[in-house]
């Protein structure tokens, strides 16, 4: 099984207001509401490619009510623990002349909401597939990765952590399956600007020399990098179309990426299916569908 970890999910308010002017009565042109959160994003992918998951995380109040109904309409499976304060955030995107966005914070987790998550995922069985994407909210222990990955060292579970900074560098030692920093990350993470692909795949490579089992490197219009658990190096260009809305590409790629491994067992496939899907997203006002990822599948 696999199961996708987001720790503050949010409702995401999307209005489109032409010529937005401050200090005014604005009129949205349209609008919408989403559930948001890195590791959604993946359970819902997962589920247009046609894989089961099942979505775990904090929720609160009438918000987490919405973001827990909203996937299962999808038809993704949740088990997220609910939290007796607060609520759930709302994340308001404002597309006008400029984006703008507005995210809050989300409620406060316990001591005892967290040991939940913790006893959750210690039932998890080797073999399964366990996704860790997004920041961590300063509401929440800085180690909470690290620290998860700690508690199932001793069982076979792939772990794929798409996330920045200390919070990926801290797990390498645990050796995670699948990693996904972008090129931006990847340079930060080092203290350098990567200006060549050659700068990307040596500095990918320290990242596996520290632990990771795989590193997927987007680069947006550029495309990706993989770096393999037998040392193979796979580049390619992204495919060709109209960038719409660049939000949950790379929640999207690795969607793409498990789902490609899990088909085929093969590591060339599950780099080009990620990339695939994550452009995919890329090119649609909403997360890619099966049948876009396979026509960009085709181009690959």
């Amino acid at each position: 099984m696999i199961y996708t970890v987001t720790f503050n999910p949010s409702l995401d308010y999307i209005v489109q207001v032409n010529e937005f002017k401050k200090g005014i009565v604005n009129r949205t042109e349209s609008e919408e509401i989403l559930p948001g959160g890195k590791g959604i994003n993946v359970s819902f992918v997962l589920k247009n490619l046609g894989i089961k998951s099942i979505a775990l995380g904090f929720v609160a109040g009438f918000t987490g009510k919405e973001i827990e109904s909203s996937l299962k309409v999808h038809g993704c499976v949740t088990d997220f623990i609910q939290v007796e304060q607060g609520m759930s955030r709302i994340n308001i995107k404002l597309k006008s002349d400029v984006e703008t966005e507005i995210n809050g914070q989300g409620p406060n987790i316990s001591e005892s909401d967290l040991e939940k998550m913790f006893k959750k995922l210690e039932e998890l069985q080797d073999g399964d597939i366990l996704v860790l994407a997004g920041s961590i909210s300063n509401r929440l222990p800085q180690n909470i990765y690290e620290d998860i990955l700690e508690r199932l060292a001793h069982k076979n579970v792939r772990v794929v952590v798409d996330a920045t900074k200390d919070l990926l560098m801290n797990v390498l030692k645990y050796h995670p399956f699948l990693i996904k920093p972008n090129n931006h990350e990847l340079g930060e993470m080092f203290g350098v600007t990567l200006s060549t692909k050659d700068e990307v795949i040596f500095y990918a490579k320290k990242l596996k020399e520290m632990g990771a089992v795989n590193v997927l490197i987007s680069m947006a219009g550029e495309g990706a990098i993989l770096v393999c658990e037998d040392g193979k190096v796979y580049d390619s260009p992204a495919p060709k179309g109209k960038v719409v809305n660049s939000v949950g590409a790379g929640d999207s790629m690795v969607a793409g990426f498990i789902t490609g491994y899990l088909e085929n067992g093969s590591y060339y496939e599950a780099f080009k299916m990620g990339l695939a899907t994550g452009s995919a997203s890329a090119f649609s006002p909403k997360l890619a569908t099966k049948q876009e990822v396979l026509e960009l599948l085709k181009t690959i």
